[in-house]
């Protein structure tokens, strides 16, 4: 209806319904029975799920939102907090993050939470904010490594009067 979803008892999936529209609500009947009943909405690719409509282990994730993800990741430091609040705010839908901060929430189960932490800081500062990157700035050790972004050449390179540096290009 008008690219609006509304949920049904879950008990009811590849059930066939009769659905009765008007101005102001939606009813869903299977066999002539009333199993659902929503306000109509007009919010185009929008939701109106009832909590009582999702089975158990869906009820638990539904109870999760943005904030409780920051506050989680907050326990670790506040550079974990930040970087789960970039990965909430870069989806269309922040439920679409869920899966990736759990990840980097519970690195603290294989790492100390000061190299969590660190490495935190260090995907916010090279902006690859991701569970992805944070798994391998901690499994390859990264995050104990000094922040030489001042370091000029490659090393092992020597200076030469024809290596242009930062300055060149301001």
């Amino acid at each position: 209806m008008d690219h609006h979803y509304y949920s049904v008892p879950y008990q009811l999936i590849h059930e066939r319904l009769d659905i009765r529209v008007t101005a102001t609500i939606v009813e869903a009947f299977c066999k002539g029975i009333r199993v659902a009943a929503h306000v109509r909405s007009y919010i185009k690719n929008g939701y109106t799920t009832l909590r009582e409509h999702m089975p158990p282990e869906h009820r638990f994730y539904a109870e999760w939102n943005p904030e409780r993800f920051i506050r989680w990741a907050g326990k670790t430091g506040e550079a974990t907090a930040q970087l789960v609040e970039n990965i909430l705010a870069t989806r269309p839908y922040p439920e679409q993050g869920y899966k990736a901060c759990l990840g980097i929430i519970n690195l603290t189960r294989d790492y100390e939470p000061l190299r969590v932490e660190a490495a935190a800081r260090r995907a916010l500062k090279f902006k690859t904010c991701s569970y992805r990157s944070m798994k391998a700035i901690l499994s390859t050790g990264l995050d104990r490594q000094p922040d030489n972004r001042e370091q000029r050449y490659l090393p092992g390179l020597p200076p030469h009067e024809n290596i242009r540096g930062p300055e060149y290009y301001r």
